[in-house]
């Protein structure tokens, strides 16, 4: 298997596109800590790998806690002695006009989404420049690339994701840590169903070129690729995964008649 032996953190594994992620690793070897601000589903979905034989740890942590992060870090530390792979999957989103947005949803967007891979990619990072060797995969979104109405808060803050896997690609290559980015389009999630439901146009899958809107699966499979030896030589790199919807042109109401 591809991760066999690997010790990896998934932060927001409790459902969704981190669920995926989670799952994918175990079943490519990896031992997986199961981080999630619900207790309940992080729970479930260790069971899940546990139950398939293979090995996970659940651990509630609030990513937006430097306290909670260090504790999940070292809950790891002290279960399985090492990290190899951290996957920075924990995010919210709020739509509405910046006009209605209030401060305090802009701030907790911004705590969960950049300065929660900033805390985690840290305390990680603390331990994997000592074994000079680590991967580091950040979540983002297509979000940061469209000015999507209401969406001021969440589009900000995958931006900032995206420059700070740069900074730290260059920063923390001396060690051989890679630090990439996955930005998902639309996908089958519940955040997917909250968008749909507060802006009625984005789904369009008639539009897309591939038809259809993205599968958790699709976003894992190329987080496996970015936690393998088999990206050894790729870092700071974004990887769009959203079925063709940014090579379309906006005036276009197909892709192709």
């Amino acid at each position: 298997m591809r991760l066999e032996g690997q010790v990896a953190i998934v932060t927001g594994a409790g459902q969704g596109i981190g669920e995926a992620i989670a799952l994918t690793f175990a079943r490519e070897g990896a031992a997986v800590v199961v981080d999630d601000i619900n207790p309940k589903t992080a729970r479930k979905v260790a069971e899940d790998i546990n139950e398939r034989g293979g090995t996970a740890l659940p651990i509630k942590a609030d990513v937006s806690n430097a306290d909670e992060v260090n504790m999940l870090v070292e809950k790891t530390l002290d279960q399985f002695k090492k990290i190899d792979i951290l996957v920075n999957n924990a995010g919210i989103i709020k739509l509405a006009p910046v006009l209605e947005l209030t401060e305090a949803e802009w701030d907790g967007i911004m705590d969960v989404n950049v300065k929660g891979q900033f805390l985690c990619s840290k305390a990680v990072a603390k331990h994997m420049t000592k074994q000079k060797r680590g991967k580091i995969i950040n979540i983002a979104s297509i979000g940061a690339h469209i000015g999507a109405p209401g969406s001021a808060a969440y589009a900000v803050s995958k931006g900032g994701i995206l420059q700070l896997t740069k900074v730290l690609a260059v920063e923390w290559g001396k060690y051989n840590i890679n630090v990439n980015v996955v930005s998902p389009g639309l996908t089958m999630t519940v955040m997917a169903e909250y968008v749909t439901k507060k802006l009625p146009n984005s789904q369009g899958i008639d539009r897309l070129p591939l038809r259809r809107l993205a599968k958790p699966e699709d976003i894992a499979d190329a987080v496996l690729f970015l936690a393998s030896s088999e990206s050894d030589y790729v870092t700071g790199q974004e990887i769009i995964i959203d079925g063709g919807t940014l090579a379309i042109h906006p005036r276009m109401t197909k892709p192709t008649d």
